[in-house]
């Protein structure tokens, strides 16, 4: 039974990380709140009870995709599917696949992100294998106007930071839900990492600022890992009521 994602792949190495995944979620949670299709996350009104879960969720499902057979894969992106059209049927209209683009998009682009400021640069190659991976994922989802290769891919992507980002309600709502669920150090430190890590366009229409400090303590995290401290170091950083969330997603393999 053959493997979605090959087991010597940069995507697994990736998502295989828990420091990754938590930069792969700052990102997420900072252009989730812009999207201009915010509103279908609200429509269940999961997102705005608890924003943390709802978006952890889905990096938790990406995750189990990368690490399942292609049949568990397969399974996994069609329960997707019908978890939407189940939400599309109540509200009776679709989700533009635009949307659905946009999320694959983010993932391919905070999973290079975030890699990058806390491994390598990565080569040309790994980052079409990155794209190949969650592009498959679309095809799947049966979503309309994907790009065919990584090229292809970051001139969308750059049409798509100009197009479907806005600041609005939803966007002020969710920092103030982060804000209560974080705790002011957590979230302050989840900005400061956020406004290195995202694309300009987010940064600028979130105010995030320059992130000053951060380049200091990432080089403080990475010297930890040296002589093992780093596990402890973020574990003090983990908000205590998602911390066994997110080192299950941790320990995936």
């Amino acid at each position: 039974m053959s493997d979605f994602v090959k087991e010597n792949s940069i995507v697994k190495k990736i998502w295989g990380n828990t420091d990754t995944i938590l930069f792969i979620f700052a990102g997420a949670a900072a252009e989730f709140s812009l999207n201009k299709a915010v509103d279908w996350l609200y429509f269940t009104g999961k997102l705005p009870k608890d924003p943390l879960g709802r978006l952890f969720s889905t990096v938790a499902y990406a995750q189990k995709i990368v690490f399942a057979t292609t049949e568990k894969a397969n399974a996994a992106i069609d329960q997707i599917t019908a978890i939407h059209q189940n939400v599309e049927a109540a509200r009776n209209t679709k989700i533009p696949d635009w949307a659905y683009r946009d999320v694959l998009f983010m993932l391919i682009d905070y999973s290079i992100r975030s890699f990058e400021m806390l491994e390598r640069k990565l080569t040309d190659l790994e980052k079409q294998e990155i794209f190949d991976t969650f592009n498959r994922v679309g095809k799947r989802m049966k979503i309309s106007g994907l790009p065919t290769n990584y090229a292809e891919w970051t001139i969308m992507h750059s049409s798509q930071l100009m197009e479907n980002l806005a600041y609005g309600n939803f966007s002020k709502d969710l920092y103030q839900q982060y804000l209560k669920h974080l705790g002011f150090v957590r979230y302050n430190l989840m900005k400061k990492i956020q406004a290195v890590l995202v694309p300009k366009e987010v940064n600028h229409l979130l105010k995030l600022g320059k992130g000053k400090g951060v380049s200091s303590i990432l080089t403080i995290y990475k010297t930890s890992r040296i002589f093992n401290l780093n596990i402890f170091l973020r574990n003090l950083l983990l908000p205590n009521t998602y911390k066994a969330q997110i080192l299950s997603i941790g320990n995936v393999r």
